[in-house]
């Protein structure tokens, strides 16, 4: 079994408040670690945009519904004793959860006392690192199955509180990597090792394979991303009933017609 040996952290160095303010944000309970062991990358702020990961940039005034999607999950995860691994989902490819889960895990990263940790769980077509525009040829998929050391998949796109793990070449039997007894350690390691710290999991369709409902019983909860106008009553509902429904933390209604 590979070891989980996570990039080590340490407070974040300050350089654009002031000794005061920094002091008085640690008193708020803001929560800044820099992940010192993992690979950095810049991001193409033009082509994140261009992707719709719109919640890269804070002013932007759509993110505020992202901020209500944060909203309604934390509140969601406090009312039913839920945890902080969050699997996003949808009926059928095409329905924006990549895009959503990016955004989500952004807007997670700027509540006060969280972290967030963006895995690529689509073992068929990693998408998450290329729509997010850099380059990456290592994944989850190489740390279960190749004992790449943890630090060397983890990645940090220079936004505060934010790791990602995304990369890697396609491989066929993935529902059973997903559901294998080294997921589940792993799984059970991000949860306990960083209590501050949601993970998002990028999965993919439910009605397209089945490596969602391997990944499913792993996870505390799971979003669906229905697209407006296009997935069917009869997909979304299949769907619905092919994962458990006490996990089920709320739909995502995805690109509503201005």
């Amino acid at each position: 079994m590979t070891r989980h040996t996570e990039p080590s952290y340490e407070p974040a160095p300050d350089n654009s408040r002031s000794g005061s303010t920094t002091k008085q944000l640690e008193k708020m309970g803001w929560v800044s670690p820099v992940y010192s062991n993992s690979r950095s990358v810049e991001l193409d702020s033009a082509g994140v945009l261009g992707n719709r990961c719109i919640a890269v940039d804070n002013k932007i005034p759509e993110t505020e519904i992202y901020r209500i999607l944060r909203s309604q999950i934390l509140h969601r995860c406090e009312e039913g004793d839920y945890g902080k691994t969050i699997m996003v989902t949808s009926a059928v490819p095409q329905e924006g959860k990549t895009v959503t889960a990016i955004n989500l895990a952004m807007t997670l990263a700027r509540e006060f006392s969280q972290t967030a940790l963006l895995v690529d769980c689509d073992f068929r077509s990693q998408q998450i690192h290329k729509t997010l525009c850099y380059e990456s040829n290592r994944g989850l998929a190489d740390y279960l199955l190749h004992d790449t050391p943890f630090s060397d998949i983890v990645v940090w796109p220079n936004i505060e509180k934010l790791t990602i793990i995304s990369g890697g070449r396609p491989i066929g039997a993935s529902s059973e990597l997903l559901g294998s007894p080294g997921m589940r350690q792993l799984i059970a390691d991000m949860k306990s090792r960083y209590p501050e710290r949601f993970v998002i999991f990028d999965s993919p369709p439910v009605l397209t394979c089945s490596d969602t409902l391997a990944l499913a019983p792993l996870v505390d909860g799971v979003v669906v991303v229905v697209r407006a106008d296009k997935t069917s009553r009869t997909d979304i509902l299949k769907a619905l009933d092919m994962l458990p429904r006490e996990k089920i933390l709320g739909l995502v209604l995805n690109q509503i017609p201005l």
